[in-house]
């Protein structure tokens, strides 16, 4: 009988989190534990998987919790609270899930001998980068608390990992869209804030003119390239995790097509995201597969996901990145 490989995935029923979890359960050699405390997941992006393990309980505290990590294998840290406006507005919640719920990870693996962890990190670490396309040795420079609190829980990792002999690899994730993507009361995320504006046949709110341009990453391909990560013998490594090209937000609603309306540009916010990755393809043998045009049919194909999800209009947006301008600007 074939040893099964236990892997644990903090914020597994999250966006990343949970496509993750269900590529890895559909693999008999996996057995996977999810712990999230659903502040941001859903079970409802996690209860059609079959042989996984649920725990809702908050990694920010310490707590019994950290039984689960009794003879693990491999942890994907995940769990993190994510956009830019709440991250002002309560820099200590930020703090707590991000840094503090790091520590206890760590701590966890560090108690029970984890031979492996892959963490989430941000490309917000760059804030407004010099040069693109942007490699691991750019300044870091974060401009808000949301991405410094996961640049802070990324050198935690590492630093643990060269402590205490655990091996680490940080991927720092630049603009991951695709199914699932977070659909919570915050005003954030692009994709879902375009597609539920077209589910309601609502102009979509184009920031500045919208010359400004991202690097998106389709979510399967990041779910691809943390399993590499599990697989490959580096340690202690930074990777870049994007497509190596950049798209603007015009050519984005172009593809999703509709009406347009436009807000006010926001400081703090960096013209082009473009990632460099020449060492991740070298070291983890991964490139992005799913074309940009390619991911927004998929996206089509499931936009009822997003018809509970909250509805964003240009004065809804303003009143709640009030804080943006105050602190940034």
């Amino acid at each position: 009988m074939i040893k099964k490989i236990n892997c644990l995935i903090t914020g597994g029923a999250g966006f990343i989190g949970s496509h993750l979890a269900e590529k890895l359960s559909r693999n008999k050699k996996f057995k996977v534990t999810i712990l999230d405390n659903l502040s941001t997941g859903r079970l409802n992006n996690i209860n059609h998987l079959k042989n996984i393990k649920f725990l809702k309980v908050d990694i920010s505290k310490e707590g019994k919790w950290e039984k689960a990590f009794k003879k693990v294998d491999i942890v994907f840290h995940l769990a993190a609270l994510a956009d830019i406006v709440p991250s002002i507005e309560k820099p200590e919640k930020y703090f707590r899930s991000n840094v503090d719920g790091t520590f206890n990870v760590m701590q966890a693996c560090r108690k029970y001998k984890v031979k492996k962890l892959v963490y989430s990190a941000s490309s917000s670490c760059y804030g407004i980068p010099k040069s693109y396309p942007t490699n691991e040795k750019s300044e870091i420079s974060p401009q808000y608390p949301y991405a410094l609190t996961k640049y802070l829980g990324e050198q935690i990792c590492l630093h643990w990992g060269k402590v205490y002999k655990i091996k680490v690899i940080s991927l720092r994730l630049f603009n991951v869209y695709g199914t699932r993507s977070r659909t919570s009361s915050t005003y954030g995320a692009m994709f879902g804030t375009f597609l539920t504006q077209k589910l309601n046949k609502k102009p979509f709110t184009i920031v500045g003119d919208g010359s400004q341009s991202r690097d998106f990453t389709y979510v399967s391909d990041v779910v691809d390239v943390f399993i590499k990560a599990y697989k490959s013998k580096a340690s202690n490594q930074i990777f870049n995790v994007g497509s190596g090209t950049h798209v603007s937000v015009n050519n984005i609603v172009k593809f999703l097509g509709g009406d347009t309306v436009h807000i006010p540009k926001r400081p703090g916010e960096p013209e082009i995201t473009f990632a460099n990755v020449l060492k991740i393809k070298k070291i983890l043998k991964w490139k992005a597969r799913i074309k940009i045009i390619d991911g927004i049919k998929k996206l089509l194909k499931e936009i009822n996901y997003w018809k509970k999800a909250p509805l964003w209009t240009p004065k809804k947006i303003n009143k709640a990145t009030k804080v943006w301008f105050k602190y940034l600007s």
